[in-house]
């Protein structure tokens, strides 16, 4: 496989999904794991699933289908809110749908009756992060009317936190949501299974032993995929932050001045770039750039190598200092960020490498928590 490439070890993913369904089953929390990060990768999907996943999530209808054509059978949520165009497919690949517009429960309805299926639903409240929901207030006129869709199964609510506005999931705030979800039970004398509470932002609560009681569900990809909640960016004690790696090849290895000589001006992308004058340093290329991923989201794995920016296609490093000698052919591996791995798994130029395949227990390994 050329460069550059993701290393995916499916051992690690499968067993960073065992170590979260574990801590969520302690307090009777179903994980729904979220593969949109990488793009529904079948072999990620299944590892998911050998570490204890009972439900996948994905926010593009296309990423469900290909889970359902690579043959993938266990229920598929649509985490993102349906557009009414898609309907018909929704209620085709997803077993289950977050929505907040009665119109489109409408279209999914309609949708279900022509495929003769019941479409599960959970309906999203916005409490406070304003990106997708109704706002409490307004959860009862919505309960009552989505209750009149014969086909359509209201499952429970939903929030979504540390996302637009970055709002942090609090023990108040999240006893309030299963605070709405009584308030249903006691208005229809209705009990929804669900109270779908969050992502890996929730997860620092839940290690804390502070996630209220009545939260029913997680939706998970961040903390399975890199092994951290998404917060602060803490990692998970035990988990591993290297299950996905991004890998790319040296082309040019030089010493140089580290401040361009001349007159400075804007960069490609717009920017007016600043330096620091360290004087002459040992600076590589890897062949790799902004086309590719994220850069500001990328850690070298290897001590001693700095960042130092990037064009489109480049990869511009400081190694002068590096733990290891760098020439031209090296392999540099960087760790990724969220952000930074969406980017790497989209782009049609980067490759994707797997390993531990046998998904067996995880030996012990320096790496790990680190």
């Amino acid at each position: 496989m050329g460069y550059p490439f993701v290393e995916i070890q499916l051992d690690r993913v499968a067993a960073n999904t065992r170590l979260i369904v574990d801590m969520c089953r302690a307090r009777s929390i179903e994980v729904v794991g979220v593969t949109k990060g990488v793009c529904a990768d079948v072999a990620i999907a299944q590892a998911m699933l050998d570490g204890g996943v009972a439900m996948l999530g994905d926010a593009r209808v296309q990423n469900l289908r290909r889970l359902r054509e690579a043959g993938v059978n266990v229920p598929l949520m649509l985490l993102r809110i349906p557009m009414p165009s898609e309907a018909d497919e929704v209620v085709r690949v997803a077993n289950c749908s977050l929505v907040s517009e009665f119109s489109t429960l409408s279209q999914l309805n309609q949708a279900a009756g022509k495929a003769g299926v019941a479409h599960d639903v959970i309906l999203m409240v916005d409490m406070g992060d304003l990106r997708e929901g109704v706002m409490p207030q307004k959860i009862l006129p919505l309960v009552q009317r989505c209750m009149t869709l014969q086909g359509i199964r209201l499952q429970g609510l939903g929030a979504n936190f540390a996302c637009y506005g970055g709002l942090i999931p609090t023990p108040e705030i999240l006893s309030n949501l299963v605070a709405l979800n009584r308030q249903i039970r006691d208005a229809f004398a209705v009990t929804l299974p669900v109270v779908s509470g969050g992502s890996s932002a929730n997860l620092g609560l839940l290690m804390a032993g502070a996630l209220p009681a009545g939260i029913t569900q997680l939706r998970i990809g961040e903390g399975i995929l890199l092994g951290r909640e998404s917060l602060r960016r803490n990692a998970i004690p035990g988990a591993y932050q290297n299950a996905l790696n991004l890998c790319a090849e040296v082309v040019e290895v030089q010493e140089k001045p580290s401040v361009p000589l001349g007159e400075i001006a804007q960069d490609a992308f717009g920017q007016t770039p600043v330096f620091v004058d360290r004087g002459t340093r040992k600076r590589a290329i890897a062949a790799i750039g902004r086309q590719d991923v994220e850069l500001t989201g990328l850690t070298p794995a290897c001590p001693g190598i700095d960042i130092l920016g990037g064009s489109s296609d480049h990869l511009i490093l400081d190694v002068s200092d590096a733990a290891t000698e760098i020439v031209v052919g090296s392999k540099v591996c960087f760790y990724m960020q969220y952000g930074a791995l969406v980017h790497a798994m989209i782009s049609p130029y980067v490759s994707r490498v797997y390993t531990g395949r046998a998904l067996l227990h995880p030996a012990k390994s320096d790496t790990k928590g680190s």
